[in-house]
């Protein structure tokens, strides 16, 4: 089983959706990077159930930094954060243990671990260990702020509504990360969740399209061919369960024009070489071009509905009805834009650190 990522600096995870805890390790942080509590806190905040759009069960995410940090600032050393599991309600899935959930890991976590895996409330492939992403992503943000790069994720599409597009990056920016709906236009949002809320009530659920922007990005991260800025930051998202699909600034939009539409034309403002547009969401030759780096992630629905699904007896090798009756998310949509943007931000500090050396951070 992998639970690591990155070359220089490292998130490594662990836990259960049911088990004492979720634990979150980031190795290769720079010493003497400050280190914000209340950020941290403020950043799971955004992950945690509420309202009718989310899932019943809320965790007070109360963590703890047990190595790493010393006098409000980062060693040098692994900084790992626990974060305890305290609202379980385990006997949810006794009854399912042998039916797996339609478009979840069930049953390939019962073939590849031989039965040995932890079934509640979906184990380590439950999303509630992106707590811990979003914990140890605070650290990475915060350290990329100081440098001057920041960036966001916003709800792009969901139940047929759409979301304003990116046009004053820096604003909205600033403006997506102080909300707890992530959109630009709220009128859409009250939309959105208005869909969501339909699909809750009928016990189903409903997915969408997410936009993260990223800007300060100097020119030149990334890599030519395997450790492009496009290959690692889809590594790492696509890791995040519910992300079906990653496109980079046009994306598939590509296929249905000609070059001389779609380039990326160079000029130069204010002294900096810049493109007069960016099809090509800031990145060229598998490298940052200076521009906003953008790029769309597909959520699914969530495959735990209430409504009666088909399914196989792993006991008998028979089909199967099921019928959850969990705590589930009707759309994990919201929830995620704040897992992706953390991601995001291990992998940028990881490439920038392979790019300058670690201490570039400090």
């Amino acid at each position: 089983m992998s639970n690591s990522i990155g070359k220089s600096v490292i998130l490594t995870l662990s836990g259960e959706s049911h088990g004492e805890m979720i634990c979150a390790t980031l190795d290769g942080l720079a010493a003497g990077i400050p280190v914000d509590e209340s950020f941290v806190a403020s950043q799971l905040s955004k992950r945690r159930p509420s309202g009718i759009t989310d899932t019943a069960r809320v965790e007070p995410d109360d963590f703890r930094i047990v190595s790493g940090v010393f006098n409000g600032m980062t060693t040098g050393a692994p900084v790992t954060i626990l974060i305890p599991n305290t609202n379980v309600r385990s006997t949810d899935y006794e009854g399912i243990r042998f039916l797996p959930r339609p478009s979840h890991a069930d049953y390939v976590a019962h073939v590849r671990y031989a039965g040995f895996e932890d079934y509640r409330g979906g184990g380590h492939f439950s999303g509630r260990i992106t707590a811990g992403i979003v914990a140890a992503g605070a650290l990475a943000i915060k350290a990329l702020e100081r440098k001057g790069i920041s960036l966001a994720t916003h709800i792009m599409q969901c139940g047929g509504i759409d979301d304003s597009a990116f046009t004053d990056f820096a604003a909205q920016i600033a403006s997506l990360n102080a909300k707890t709906f992530p959109v630009i236009d709220d009128a859409a949002g009250k939309k959105m969740t208005e869909k969501i809320d339909e699909a809750r009530r009928s016990g189903d659920s409903i997915g969408g399209k997410i936009q993260t922007a990223i800007i300060g990005l100097n020119a030149g991260i990334g890599e030519p061919w395997f450790d492009s800025l496009e290959g690692c930051i889809s590594k790492a998202v696509f890791a995040i369960g519910g992300i079906k699909g990653v496109e980079f600034g046009l994306g598939f939009g590509f296929a249905d024009g000609t070059g001389s539409e779609l380039n990326d034309a160079w000029t130069v403002e204010g002294g900096k070489t810049v493109t007069l547009s960016n099809n090509n969401g800031g990145i060229n030759g598998g490298m940052s071009n200076g521009m906003p780096v953008v790029f769309n992630c597909a959520v699914k629905p969530t495959p735990s509905i209430s409504k009666e699904q088909d399914t196989v007896d792993m006991l008998s090798g028979q089909p199967a009805k099921l019928r959850i009756n969990g705590r589930h998310d009707p759309a994990i949509i919201r929830r995620i834009c704040i897992v992706v943007s953390s991601m995001t931000a291990i992998v940028l500090c990881d490439m920038l650190a392979i790019r300058y050396g670690k201490d570039f951070l400090r």
